[in-house]
C-alpha cells in the first residue's frame, strides 16, 4: 500500500477514460497507472496518454482521487 506524503510530490493514480465509460467492453477491468506529480507545478488534475492493455491502444488517462 502506498503512503501519501505531505510534501510537494504526491502519488496520484491515472485511470483510462475509455474503459471507465464503455459498459459493453469485452475484457473486464480498467487500466490504472500510479505516478507522482509536483503539486506546486501541476495543481490541476493530470492527464496523460498511456497504453491501455484492455483497449489495446494509447488513450487518455486522467487522475482520480
Amino acid at each position: 500500500m502506498w503512503l501519501r506524503a505531505k510534501g510537494v510530490r504526491i502519488l496520484v493514480t491515472l485511470e483510462c477514460t475509455e474503459c471507465r465509460s464503455n459498459a459493453e467492453k469485452v475484457n473486464g477491468g480498467v487500466s490504472r497507472y500510479a505516478t507522482k506529480k509536483n503539486r506546486r507545478n501541476t495543481p490541476n488534475r493530470l492527464e496523460l496518454n498511456k497504453f491501455c492493455p484492455y483497449c489495446k491502444k494509447h488513450v487518455l488517462h486522467r487522475e482520480i482521487k
